[in-house]
């Protein structure tokens, strides 16, 4: 399978300088591209294709006083820019058709030399390589040093350098992976996902939530105020936006780390991993919203997902809809719905039940159910061949029934 293996990068100032000049032209192959296709579409006229538009905005472009600095950087970098829109365009005409599932997506947009983040491609074919000295070297960039926290397991087939809204650089390797199955465990979880505890597993484990923006408000409402009171425009202010923003990638960061450690170690010590698919995006419109944005429950189980397929394990994740908190997992009775304040029950078969560990419960069975479907096993009682005198219409079952009500029959 893929992965990207992300890396800090720390460039001179001469190779930030050109890296500012390859997002810049990325910025605006793009920009040209998507206003080439849009005027296409006002004027009634066919959709661009992918070679007619690299030839219009990058080839012909270079010939022009306009558009000659492009030339100053790598036509890989641009070219990528070009494959971006072009699979921004497919997104939207999928999700528009209904072929793409999930929710919405939109046109694609102009990018702005604002936006908080900046990021180009190189492919291979652009001969960027990993030296001895552990350096890399990409074309009219020259040699970046990369902090390097582990080995890349593959030779990468591309890398892309982001620059953050806190001013930081990262190279991101995409590498091809061979899976790395586990020792098979007996052992299956079923987890249930909330405020209070961040997961709670149908052992009966609790995982406290570490609340990471909470316990960072103070100092972000401090350095936020400090923002408010700098003059726009002003170099003051700028350095604020880059202290704010370093602020918050720092929460970012320890929330990332603190799931992925908490992911490993779950899909290390069982085979099979039940998690209850939530509305996240619904939940973040609530009064609960700051509170379900800072647990993150869209990255954790997107991190168990792709290990379980990268480790060998089963990952399922059981329907919304799924009264997991209002059945009882000892009878199966579900009750009527409950507050957020009730956080133990008791059914009336006489089962004493804990809010969470009896949801985490029932998605557990849940899951079974659905992976041994997946399996092909017989969730629903098979179908019953009926007898032959219910089945089949007799020649004289018409005659007999018409002269029982009187009819006359020829």
């Amino acid at each position: 399978m893929q992965l990207r293996y992300n890396f800090r990068v720390y460039p001179t100032s001469r190779q930030q300088h050109e890296l500012a000049k390859a997002f810049g032209c990325a910025r605006v192959v793009f920009n040209d591209g998507l206003r080439a296709r849009q005027e296409a579409r006002e004027q009634g006229l066919p959709y661009v294709s992918d070679g007619e538009l690299s030839k219009r905005v990058i080839t012909e472009a270079k010939r022009t006083a306009e558009r000659a600095w492009l030339g100053e950087v790598s036509v890989v970098v641009l070219q990528q820019a070009l494959a971006d829109l072009t699979v921004a365009y497919r997104n939207f005409f999928a999700s528009a058709t209904g072929k793409r599932r999930g929710r919405k997506v939109a046109p694609p947009r102009f990018r702005s030399r604002k936006d908080n983040r900046q990021a180009i491609r190189f492919t291979a074919n652009a001969r960027f390589r990993v030296l001895d000295n552990g350096r890399l070297r990409l074309p009219k960039i020259g040699n970046l040093r990369v902090v390097w926290s582990r080995h890349l397991p593959a030779e990468p087939s591309s890398v892309t350098i982001i620059r953050d809204a806190a001013g930081r650089y990262f190279a991101s390797f995409v590498v091809q992976a061979a899976d790395e199955t586990l020792p098979v465990t007996g052992s299956e979880v079923g987890i249930d996902l909330g405020l209070t505890h961040f997961a709670v597993l149908s052992d009966g484990t609790k995982v406290a939530a570490p609340k990471f923006l909470r316990r960072a408000a103070r100092k972000l409402k401090r350095l936020q105020q400090g923002l408010s009171r700098k003059q726009r425009g002003s170099k003051n202010r700028k350095k604020a936006v880059v202290t704010v923003a370093r602020a918050h990638a720092r929460v970012a960061d320890t929330r990332r780390d603190w799931q992925h450690k908490l992911s490993t170690t779950i899909i290390r010590d069982n085979q099979a991993v039940y998690v209850e698919d939530l509305c996240v995006a619904g939940l973040g419109r609530t009064r609960l919203a700051k509170s379900v944005h800072d647990a993150g429950w869209a990255g954790f189980t997107a991190m168990l997902e792709y290990k379980a397929a990268r480790y060998g394990r089963t990952f399922t994740r059981v329907d919304r809809f799924f009264p997991s908190t209002r059945m009882c997992s000892q009878c199966g009775r579900i009750n009527d719905k409950m507050t957020l304040n009730v956080r133990a029950w008791d059914c009336p078969c006489g089962a004493a039940h804990d809010r969470d560990i009896n949801a985490a419960i029932n998605v557990l069975a849940a899951g079974r159910a659905e992976s041994l479907n997946d399996r092909g096993a017989h969730i629903r009682p098979a179908p019953v061949p009926a007898a032959r005198r219910e089945a089949v219409i007799h020649p004289d079952a018409a005659r007999s029934t018409r002269s029982a009500e009187g009819i006359p029959v020829p």
